[in-house]
């Protein structure tokens, strides 16, 4: 008796240690706050299996996780939330009951979440996203419009108030032209990583909101940014918001990388509606379009984009201005670094897919050469950079005036 009792008790610690020896690992949690949605990330060891719901006063987002243990960077979570993140107020973690550990979210306010899983890309592994958007995202795109159009109204008050005074120089353009200004990558997805650790993301937000504060300064020109902050942004979103904002161009801001530290210089790249222009650029396009899955997106969520028709008619005209401005762009950046190819370029590049806006992505030098990735660190260069791109934006619009507001593609 006391052997079968000493036998079962070997095999329950057997057991027990089996069990513990295949609890999932949760690696690393990162939290993203951005003012139109919060993402919040669970690096895993292996695929989780897991639930989620809702409740209500306060509003939660609920999260329990099967042969996950409260510890370690899963407890971490609590401390990443910061007091300033539109949707977030608090994350709770303890153990719910044996072998599931929950996770609470308690938002400010009503929220509309997505929870899905990601496949193992670049340097991640299994993840697990929570992505919690505002019910009223809504309300947060009508006040990017008033945004814009009080710009408009703000901009024709200072014309008049100068012409009160001493006669006023004559406005270059008839209309406010607005210019959405794309930071590639950020948030889940660091873009190229250069020698000295420097991440293109980064970079490229300091270039494009240099960039805005330069077009802001211009009589009748205004800058919107797709992303103001650390976050990700799907490539289609980017675009959407383009269009929400009535962009009249979009310019995708990028810091270039290959495999071969040598490569060196600037380009600007158009879209293509048929092949690409080079293997290079062929290389480079697939390279950005992974940043949706770098970065992840809920592929469950059908993109709602849009008549295909309509789109392809509208797309060959935006295409030619697209090239007619990245030749303008080009000439300039040309003049404070050597460029990589001497005309623009063109791939199929799916940040530039707004059927109704002439779109150009500028790679600002290579991240991956370590002197060039100096250069993209260095305020003056980023400033240089911005000014050049400013001054060719100037230059197409002095050959291309823009035309009025097409309201039937703003509603494609």
């Amino acid at each position: 008796m006391y052997r079968a009792l000493i036998h079962t008790l070997i095999l329950l610690l057997g057991l027990c240690s089996t069990l513990v020896a295949q609890a999932i690992e949760v690696k690393a949690t990162r939290l993203w706050p951005s003012p139109e949605y919060s993402r919040i990330t669970l690096e895993l060891s292996e695929v989780a299996t897991y639930k989620y719901f809702s409740l209500k006063n306060p509003e939660r987002l609920v999260l329990d996780l099967e042969g996950v243990e409260p510890e370690g960077a899963l407890l971490e979570m609590v401390t990443l939330v910061a007091p300033q993140d539109p949707q977030i107020a608090s994350i709770r973690v303890a153990k719910n009951r044996p072998g599931v550990t929950r996770v609470v979210v308690e938002m400010k306010t009503e929220i509309r979440p997505q929870v899905f899983t990601l496949k193992p890309m670049g340097d991640y592994g299994h993840r697990l996203v929570l992505d919690v958007y505002p019910t009223s995202l809504e309300a947060v795109e009508k006040q990017v419009e008033a945004a814009i159009d009080k710009a408009g109204k703000l901009s024709g008050e200072k014309q008049v108030e100068t012409s009160l005074g001493k006669p006023a120089a004559k406005p270059e353009y008839v209309r406010l032209i607005t210019v959405a200004i794309d930071p590639g990558h950020g948030g889940e997805d660091p873009g190229a990583t250069g020698a000295n650790g420097s991440h293109e993301k980064d970079i490229t937000l300091s270039i494009a909101r240099r960039l805005k504060a330069q077009i802001d300064k211009q009589e009748n020109m205004r800058a919107y940014l797709t992303r103001d902050g650390d976050y990700f942004i799907s490539l289609h979103d980017r675009v959407n918001k383009a269009r929400r904002a009535q962009a009249d161009l979009f310019v995708s801001i990028h810091a270039d990388a290959f495999v071969k530290p040598h490569a060196r210089g600037s380009s600007v790249f158009a879209l293509s509606e048929k092949g690409a222009t080079s293997a290079a650029a062929k290389w480079l396009a697939r390279k950005e379009n992974e940043a949706d899955l770098i970065g992840g997106i809920n592929i469950d969520v059908k993109d709602v984009y849009l008549k295909q028709t309509l789109i392809d008619l509208s797309q060959t005209a935006a295409i030619a201005d697209s090239l007619r401005l990245g030749r303008a762009v080009l000439a300039e950046i040309g003049g404070i670094n050597q460029l990589h190819k001497g005309q623009v370029e063109q791939a199929g590049f799916a940040v530039l897919k707004a059927p109704d806006i002439p779109s150009i992505l500028v790679e600002t030098a290579f991240i991956s050469n370590p002197e060039e990735e100096k250069r993209l660190t260095d305020e003056t260069y980023q400033d240089s950079m911005a000014a050049a791109i400013v001054t060719g934006i100037k230059r197409y619009f002095d050959k291309n005036p823009p035309l009025a507001r097409n309201k039937v593609a703003q509603n494609l």
